[in-house]
């Protein structure tokens, strides 16, 4: 099958710099004639100070009707690698072969014009894309239902909000069916409602048998949009395969290998009530450990000063290894400690993970200290600030040799009778 996306040593370098001025004086003109091989020699010397790649020898390709998630650091080349494949942006070197239709989201109301209607827009787009009206009109109502801007439909796009904007354009890149759908960062604007509805519409076009390249920071719609995820880091390809993997790996990356993190009073995070001391993944033994059985049971350890007379709330958010959050727990129901109003001091708090509850891999622990004496107040927030990880070794699986799904893997009770005979 020949692949409806190819890229090809891709390479995209920027200036950095002045920007030029858009007119010269005949004077300007005639001296840069002359002094046109010594500028030469000394921009050549300079190159390497004043510029960047943001993409560089990038080269891979995209079935039809695959759905491809694209992940990275902010400045990774993401955003790039896109607006050179919507062809918004020229490439400095390499080579990029579409096969189809391309649609594109890039930002908010990328291709509207502001002056126009929102009805005005959509057949704009339409065109675009090359599509004829009767293709536009058939269409039209459920661009507008899934936007939900029928009030305004008839006003000028520049008075929409924000959120109205991002509504159509996505509703406009999704519903005129292009072959090719580039989608950068759609659920970064939005509400709850709508960035559900997003990834509901999302997972139908890759239904319908269409290209997606999706890039987000949301690792949570990306495993469940995208089998396959690309990784950019300084603008270079470091991993393409399974997304569990590639998001494995990126997490990796951007997380410390470590199930322990030390504060000094200077250096803590925190606020004039708290400030975060340590933070640590024992073992059975109470070690420090990186690496767990699956079967032990793990204590997490938070440490904290208090400066200020006040109500705190410890909590830890776990997260697997593919950016998902497994569960949030706090010590609210604790019978002395979650209803304690502290004293200034030095604190110590502990929850244990029972043994034979997370599955095996990698995990990452984001904590949080809330006060609520006036109002409810997040103190300290450290994400992802250490990690664990769990080793299956093989007690809980009996005779299943392959890779156990699920989020979490409990072991539970179970009971079996016989209530009745074959007729």
């Amino acid at each position: 099958m020949k692949p409806i996306i190819k890229v090809e040593n891709l390479s995209k370098q920027y200036r950095i710099g002045a920007r030029q001025a858009p007119y010269k004086t005949i004077r300007e003109t005639v001296t840069e004639v002359f002094t046109a091989p010594f500028n030469a020699a000394r921009r050549k010397r300079n190159n390497n100070g004043n510029t960047i790649w943001a993409l560089k020898d990038v080269g891979f390709e995209v079935m039809p009707g695959e759905v491809v998630g694209v992940i990275g650091r902010n400045g990774a080349g993401k955003s790039t690698l896109l607006k050179v494949l919507s062809r918004i942006t020229e490439p400095t070197a390499g080579q990029v072969d579409l096969y189809g239709r391309v649609g594109s989201l890039l930002e908010v109301g990328t291709g509207f014009h502001p002056e126009l209607t929102g009805r005005e827009n959509i057949y704009l787009n339409g065109a675009i894309l090359g599509m004829q009206q009767r293709e536009i009109e058939r269409k039209f109502d459920e661009i507008v239902a899934f936007a939900e801007i029928e009030k305004f439909l008839d006003t000028p796009v520049k008075h929409y909000s924000s959120g109205m904007y991002m509504r159509l354009a996505f509703s406009v890149a999704a519903h005129l069916e292009p072959e090719i759908l580039l989608v950068d960062e759609v659920l970064a604007v939005g509400d709850a409602a709508f960035q559900k509805k997003c990834l509901g519409k999302m997972g139908d076009v890759a239904r319908q048998g269409r290209t997606v390249l999706f890039v987000s920071h949301n690792m949570s719609a990306v495993s469940i949009l995208c089998p396959k995820t690309i990784l950019l880091q300084s603008g270079r390809i470091v991993a393409c395969e399974t997304t569990p993997n590639v998001i494995s790996q990126y997490l990796s990356f951007e997380t410390q290998q470590s199930a322990e993190a030390l504060w000094s009073f200077e250096e803590a995070s925190g606020s004039q009530k708290t400030r975060l001391r340590a933070v640590r993944v024992l073992n059975r033994k109470g070690q420090v450990s990186f690496d767990v059985d699956i079967d032990e049971p793990i204590t997490l350890e938070m440490e904290f000063w208090i400066t200020q007379k006040s109500r705190m709330t410890p909590s830890f958010h776990v997260y697997n290894q593919q950016g998902l959050l497994l569960f949030a727990v706090a010590n609210l129901h604790d019978d002395v400690w979650g209803a304690l109003e502290y004293t200034p001091g030095i604190y110590q708090c502990r929850c244990v993970i029972p043994g034979n509850y997370l599955n095996n891999g990698q995990h990452y622990l984001t904590l949080y200290l809330t006060s609520d004496n006036n109002s409810y107040s997040v103190e300290v927030v450290k994400n992802e600030v250490v990690s664990f990880r769990v080793h299956d070794n093989g007690a809980s699986r009996g005779d299943y040799m392959r890779e156990w799904s699920g989020l979490v893997r409990p072991i539970l009770a179970w009971t079996g009778s016989q209530i009745g005979e074959i007729p």
